[in-house]
């Protein structure tokens, strides 16, 4: 937490605030929240997800890294490590994307709270999201959630299919690989 806050933020007050050093600011429920920068194997994940979504969506979607975006429109504003929109959201956002990116991948990382993680993961699944990504690095592996509710946690040696690339996969492995 950034300081002591007595009222909730509104995106239009967070969008004024600039970034501490080191770090960047989100706004969760209205509250404003220091995010450190990333650590070089986290990164690595972001990096090898991007390339591998950007190889399997072609022209008809966008890859990025540090997305952001707004599940909610008033008290939220958060950015994915690594998002998938169709083309088609891509071309039509104005200064933020509003509803989640259909695709949202968080790497974990020891600031991630479980409890938080499940509220993000609950916002996204409810405002635009067709899955939820959640890589382990520890444990080498994928969680994806979707909104009818199924989490299948996927592990080395399986492959993860693609909803925005019909018949494509991508390999655990591949994610994790250096």
């Amino acid at each position: 937490m950034a300081g002591t806050t007595t009222r909730l933020l509104t995106v239009a007050e967070y969008d004024k605030i600039p970034n501490p050093p080191g770090g960047r600011y989100a706004l969760y429920h209205g509250e404003l929240v220091e995010v450190p920068f990333a650590k070089s194997p986290h990164i690595r994940a972001q990096w090898q997800i991007r390339h591998l979504f950007e190889k399997a969506a072609g022209p008809g979607g966008v890859v990025n890294q540090e997305m952001p975006y707004r599940p909610l429109p008033e008290y939220e504003c958060w950015a994915a490590d690594v998002a998938y929109l169709s083309r088609a959201r891509w071309d039509s956002m104005g200064d933020w994307l509003a509803g989640a990116p259909e695709l949202v991948v968080e790497v974990l990382s020891p600031s991630n709270r479980r409890a938080k993680m499940a509220d993000k993961e609950k916002l996204c699944l409810e405002n635009g999201c067709l899955e939820f990504w959640q890589v382990d690095l520890s444990l080498r592996q994928v969680r994806v959630s979707t909104p009818d509710g199924r989490t299948i946690a996927y592990k080395t040696g399986q492959q993860i299919p693609l909803f925005f690339a019909p018949g494509a996969s991508i390999s655990v492995a591949a994610i994790f690989a250096e």
